[in-house]
Parts: structure tokens; sequence; C-alpha cells
């Protein structure tokens, strides 16, 4: 009709005055189609057409039914502003920023100084289990589930032999600290949660000359892993954690927390699995007799923690696992 001819050459039009103006960017095939059929009323149906297509397929981020995927964990040698207060704050730390920058210098004369993550893609699922250590793993037979995963993630002193059924076999990523720090295969990323900036020292150090500082806890004087699927997470990330996730309660996040928000941000899929006390309210590890029947989650705001990540289960933004 002719209203629809008329209304059909406005639109065209006005994209038209939109693209030459270049006041948005559209593809260049989407603006060669404008061009093209701006002078043909029924135009308008094929560009319609392929804008939904674009931004449908185009413009999806991984194959999964939904896509979590955030960027900026990691630090890179690209992106050094950190937060060093975060530090000084939690641990006492008395070295100041300067110092700091110089560790970060020479972290990044050993370590890639930009870890490899694989993008998102249209075409690809990366789905991972974040593998807690909660002795509700006990007894749940998840092992072939978490193995079955793309990325599969464990913390600290993490015990796979003997309790291959209940947590599997497999770890692509192994998150730890100094004090938690064990030997990993060499196919494994280590990943480190600095908490202060001797746990950067001992980093460098642990492949290199071997560390003997002291901390509050016995640390490995060397480590055997592969330094080049080593990865430091931002300290900025603790901050980001603390204050964006937890709303600053409990001193500071668990690492076990901050490994399932970390997954958030590498993964398009995330199962979650080992979070939470067990039956009687105790926080225990599958791997250790429980021997204080009182053990609580310290400065960590557990039970807080815990909510976060039922209440994103709740919304189908992760799977829960919760365990026997």
């Amino acid at each position: 009709s002719k209203k629809c001819t008329i209304a059909t050459t406005k639109v065209l039009t006005l994209l038209f005055y939109v693209i030459m103006k270049k006041q948005f960017f559209f593809p260049l095939k989407f603006q060669l189609l404008v061009l093209i059929y701006s002078a043909f009323p029924a135009g308008l149906f094929v560009v319609i057409g392929y804008m939904d297509w674009y931004y449908l397929h185009v413009q999806t981020l991984c194959a999964c039914e939904k896509c979590l995927f955030e960027s900026g964990p990691l630090l890179t040698k690209r992106n050094r502003t950190m937060m060093c207060s975060m530090l000084q704050s939690v641990q006492n730390e008395k070295r100041d920023f300067a110092f700091f920058k110089q560790t970060v210098n020479r972290l990044f004369e050993i370590f890639p100084s930009s870890p490899h993550l694989r993008k998102p893609s249209g075409d690809t699922c990366r789905s991972c289990a974040v593998v807690g250590n909660s002795v509700n793993l006990k007894g749940s037979h998840y092992g072939a589930l978490i193995d079955f995963q793309d990325v599969v993630i464990r913390m600290n002193s993490a015990k796979t032999k003997g309790y291959e059924e209940d947590v599997g076999t497999k770890t692509t990523h192994h998150v730890m600290y100094p004090e938690s720090a064990v030997d990993i295969h060499n196919s494994t990323h280590l990943v480190l949660f600095p908490f202060k900036i001797m746990d950067l020292e001992w980093l460098i150090k642990a492949f290199t000359t071997g560390f003997y500082g002291v901390s509050y806890a016995p640390i490995k004087t060397k480590i055997r892993a592969n330094k080049d699927l080593v990865m430091v997470v931002n300290p900025a990330f603790m901050k980001y954690t603390h204050e964006t996730w937890l709303k600053k309660k409990g001193a500071y996040p668990s690492t076990g927390f901050m490994t399932f928000i970390f997954a958030l941000h590498i993964c398009d899929e995330v199962h979650v699995f080992g979070f939470g006390a067990d039956s009687d309210g105790n926080w225990s590890h599958y791997f250790e007799e429980l021997k204080n029947k009182k053990l609580k989650t310290g400065q960590h705001p557990g039970h807080h923690e815990y909510d976060i990540i039922q209440r994103l289960a709740n919304e189908k933004t992760v799977t829960f696992y919760k365990g026997s």
C-alpha cells in the first residue's frame, strides 16, 4: 500500500542517514544492504531479516543456553592497576605501592604477561566445575559428572587420589595461595590468589631460588608446576568480590567463594560442587577427619557466601550440587 511504501522509505532513509553520519556502528554487510535496498521498499524486510540474524547469531557469546562470561579477573602486564590498599588492610602489609609495583614487574619476567583464557565463541559452551572441599562431597558419586566438564577448578589442599568416585580425577586449574600450595600436574594451571605482597614474592622464588620467608603457617620452599600455565588473579578482584558480591560482610572472602566468582568470569556455564557445612553445621573437608566439632568459617562470611550461591542456583544462573 501507499502508506506502507512511505513508511518503508522513511525507515530506510533514516538508516541511510545514521550510517552516513557514523553515529552508530553497523557491520559492513548491513551498511551495503541498506545502501542497495534504499531504492526498493521491499528491501526493508531483507535488512530487518539480516539485522535479526546478526544479533541472534553473530553477537551470541557462546553456545550455552545462558552465557555467563565477563572479563577482567586476571593480572596481566597490560593491566597493572591493582588495589595495594586492599592487601595492606587485610594483612597489615607495611611495604608501599612502589615495592608492590616492582614485585609485579619481576613477576612478569618469569610468568606469562597475558595468561591464556579461551575467548567466548558462539560455537562452543565452556562448562566449568568449581569443586570445593566440603565434607558433603563424601558419598556423593559426583566424580564422573565433575570430570565431564570442560574446565575443572579445584582449590587449596584438594585431593583426588582415593576419592575419585566422589570428586573425579580431572583438574585443569588449581587455585592456591602460599600457605595452601601443593605440587600440581604439568598440564594444570596454577592460579594464585594473592592476599599479600609476600604471596607474589613466594611465587617468584618458589619457581627460582626457593622461598625461605616466614608466615602464619608452613610454606613450601619450592613448587612443582608449569610456569607457562601460571595465572595470577588481580588483587583488585578480592576487593571487587568483597564489596560487590558480599557487600563487605566478613573481613574478606574465602578462597572458595572467590574461586566461584572467578569461574563466573571465565566460564559460560558453571556447576558448583563441595560447598557448605555438613548436616550438623560443621565446616570440614572431605579428605580430613573432623577433630574440632565447632569448626566454623573464621573471618569468612561462610553462611552469606553459601546463600549467594544458592540464590544464583535458584535463579538458574548456576547449577549447585549439594552432595550427601
